[in-house]
């Protein structure tokens, strides 16, 4: 068995968690534009796009930092300003995605 098993395997599931978000998004920007009667700018998408994969990158940097610290067999402080860093990061990345989801639509 792996060492601290559930603790991996619940951050696994939270970068999965993220990277499905982006992809909903994504995927719900990209139907609704193509259901709409108007024509939508290409520039729009490509930032979509662009913003999801920066959530992603965000989320996997968040990911492996989280299973070093898990791995790692020291007393580590929880109040660590790299772990808040980027857990801002992921949310204002999420937020701007969310705001080219609807540049694309309207």
């Amino acid at each position: 068995m792996i060492k601290n098993y559930t603790d991996h395997a619940a951050n696994e599931r939270t970068f999965l968690a993220w990277v499905r978000t982006a992809i909903a998004v994504v995927g719900f920007g990209m139907a609704a534009a193509s259901l709409s009667r108007t024509e939508t700018d290409v520039w729009s998408g490509v930032l979509l796009l662009v913003t999801a994969i920066i959530v992603i990158i965000v989320a996997y940097v968040r990911m492996r930092w989280l299973r070093a610290r898990i791995i790692s067999d020291e007393e580590l402080d929880d109040s660590s300003l790299a772990h808040d860093a980027l857990m801002v990061l992921l949310i204002i990345a999420l937020i701007a995605m969310l705001t080219m989801f609807s540049l694309h639509v309207t």
